[in-house]
């Protein structure tokens, strides 16, 4: 028999937003650091759009939506960016807590939407995202692991070499 939650039942989004992906010192296992995160409870039958509005007024700015998947880790995020996307990221946590006393919640981390430049040919103010900060994207796991490797082995007066083989 399949699990299917109420229609009027209530689901609960773990929403962080404001910190990093950073991999932890003791293990290198990815974890969110620093900033806010909030319970939201909704209907279940919310729709993308009303999620998107929801969680954008809960930090105040416009958010993309990713979604570690239930008993995972933050190495796989899942993007979600439609109704169909909800539905089926609803539904693998509906199977992950159906032998659970209490529903799992949903992680999601927020991101603020980047503005896409209008050329790939334009000034450096592609690499800038509209506050003037970087981008995000040298905050993304892998560069934040190089960055940390380079600041280890790397010191003021030069570079060690290391060598990397493929197997």
């Amino acid at each position: 028999m399949e699990h299917k939650p109420k229609a009027t039942s209530t689901i609960k989004f773990l929403c962080s937003y404001g910190g990093k992906i950073l991999p932890r010192a003791t293990d290198g296992e990815l974890r969110y650091s620093g900033g806010h995160t909030r319970v939201l409870a909704v209907d279940s039958s919310l729709s993308f759009s009303e999620l998107i509005a929801k969680v954008s007024g809960l930090c105040g700015y416009s958010v993309t939506l990713k979604c570690p998947l239930p008993n995972g880790n933050l190495e796989t995020l899942i993007s979600i960016t439609s109704d169909e996307d909800l539905r089926n990221i609803i539904e693998e946590y509906d199977r992950a807590s159906f032998s659970l006393t209490h529903p799992l919640k949903i992680r999601i981390i927020l991101s603020p939407l980047k503005k896409l430049s209008p050329s790939p040919s334009s000034s450096s103010s592609a690499t800038h995202s509209s506050s003037g900060s970087p981008c995000n994207s040298f905050e993304s796991p892998p560069y934040a692991v190089a960055r940390q490797f380079i600041r280890r082995n790397c010191s003021p007066a030069g570079i060690k070499m290391v060598t990397v083989t493929a197997r």
